[in-house]
């Protein structure tokens, strides 16, 4: 059985910063893809940053140039660091990582406000 657990969430003023973790445990081989999702209240979920082994990312474009994702394959581990945070950026956020199969972690809160 694979465990992803998200950490770093919190809250944060407009302008800050909060870097995000979600390591996997379990019985993992491989890993191709991970990312991170977000779902704000009353919205549908909304994929916010993906990295694939190769280390090729892909953004949504109301986070480009402030998020960055990165991994660490020798931890299993996917990154997400969050600058200039914006009040439109709260909201819960996934990790996710493809084994195949894909797993999800339980969700961390992240608001941004003043």
């Amino acid at each position: 059985q694979v465990q992803l657990v998200e950490s770093g969430g919190g809250l944060v003023q407009p302008g800050g910063s909060l870097r995000l973790s979600c390591p996997a445990s379990g019985s993992i081989s491989s890993i191709y893809t991970m990312g991170w999702d977000r779902q704000a209240p009353g919205k549908q979920r909304e994929l916010v940053a993906a990295i694939n082994r190769g280390g090729i990312t892909n953004y949504a474009d109301s986070v480009k140039g402030r998020f960055t994702i990165s991994r660490d394959n020798a931890k299993n581990t996917v990154y997400l660091q969050m600058n200039n945070l914006k009040p439109e950026d709260t909201a819960v956020y996934y990790c996710y990582m493809d084994l195949p199969g894909r797993y999800w972690g339980q969700g961390t809160q992240v608001t941004v406000s003043s």
